[in-house]
């Protein structure tokens, strides 16, 4: 976690311990929702937050390219109504990325041929699509 958010961790380096006291820790990692770059100094004797990050399949039932709603069935029967497609997103742009899932999941539910799943990355309370697949 870094500023609050679930990232995952590209990059570390330290420094000696300076003049000014405790050796630091430089830790660069990705936003794992939004793709962006997040940078963090720490002293190496401090804890940081790991988020739980958890990643299920649904079936998709139902994607609207004009509102962005997904509706995706849960392995007890239920539906999930509660997420859009990964280019409707509340925090910043929609990555390139974003446009790619968002455009073959669109284009393989049209199609009709193959059942279509949607790969959901969960943690910190908030769920995003992240991928697909098609069997």
């Amino acid at each position: 976690m870094i500023k609050g958010r679930p990232c995952k961790c590209v990059e570390v380096s330290t420094s000696k311990t300076g003049k000014h006291g405790h050796a630091k820790a430089h830790i660069v990692a990705i936003d794992i929702f939004t793709g962006k770059k997040m940078e963090d100094l720490c002293p190496v004797s401090h804890n940081l937050e790991v988020p739980f990050v958890k990643r299920t399949e649904y079936q998709v039932l139902n994607a609207d390219a004009d509102t962005g709603e997904v509706s995706l069935l849960q392995e007890s029967g239920d539906t999930k109504d509660d997420l859009n497609l990964p280019t409707f997103v509340k925090i910043g742009e929609p990555t390139d990325e974003d446009k790619k899932i968002t455009s073959e999941l669109l284009d393989e539910f049209a199609k009709g041929e193959k059942s279509v799943f949607a790969i959901v990355q969960a943690a910190c309370g908030e769920e995003k699509i992240v991928g697909i697949k098609y069997v």
